[in-house]
């Protein structure tokens, strides 16, 4: 398990990083962006459907076709959090190192995003005030690590899960072996 895990983890990661640089370059080069929250979930859930193929390799290549919903969840959440922390850990240093203004940049895309919406003065202010916060927050490298585990690895782990579900096969009884 431990090299089906290494080899669809790193891979998951790549994936995932290759989705935060397109992102974060979007972010930076075109301020007037226009985001999609549900797109880019999806685009999420996309990545993480590697997740399934890494627990179908696992079960029919060292399982002879059977896997339990135990054994199959805990293969693709160890896959799950595998990419996720190769997500987290070059996001703290790409953050550092190279885009220490991203919450200013952020900030500005959010606030942007309201008035091209054309939200009240008060959301706007709302908005503004959270934003703030954020950035308050944002010095601490363990709430940036809490809530870069938080952009994905729920995601991960749903569809672990699912996929845990569609791809556990119980043993054949004796009688269809016959």
């Amino acid at each position: 398990m431990k090299k089906n895990v290494f080899i669809f983890g790193l891979i998951l990661g790549a994936l995932l990083l290759g989705h935060m640089f397109y992102m974060v370059h979007l972010l930076y080069t075109k301020p007037d962006l226009q985001t999609n929250d549900i797109v880019g979930y999806a685009a999420m859930i996309v990545v993480f459907s590697l997740t399934f193929f890494g627990i179908r390799n696992y079960r029919n290549k060292e399982l002879d076709g059977i896997i339990s919903l135990g054994k199959a969840f805990k293969t693709g959440a160890f896959i799950a959090l595998l990419g996720s922390t190769m997500y987290v850990l070059v996001w703290l240093f790409y953050y550092y190192l190279f885009v220490p203004d991203f919450i200013d940049v952020y900030s500005a895309h959010v606030i942007n995003t309201c008035t091209r919406n054309g939200d009240t003065a008060t959301i706007i202010a709302d908005k503004t005030a959270q934003m703030k916060q954020l950035k308050e927050m944002y010095k601490s490298p363990f709430f940036i690590i809490l809530m870069t585990y938080a952009e994905v690895l729920p995601i991960g782990l749903v569809v672990a899960f699912v996929s845990a579900l569609v791809l556990r096969r119980k043993e054949k009884s004796v009688e269809n072996k016959l």
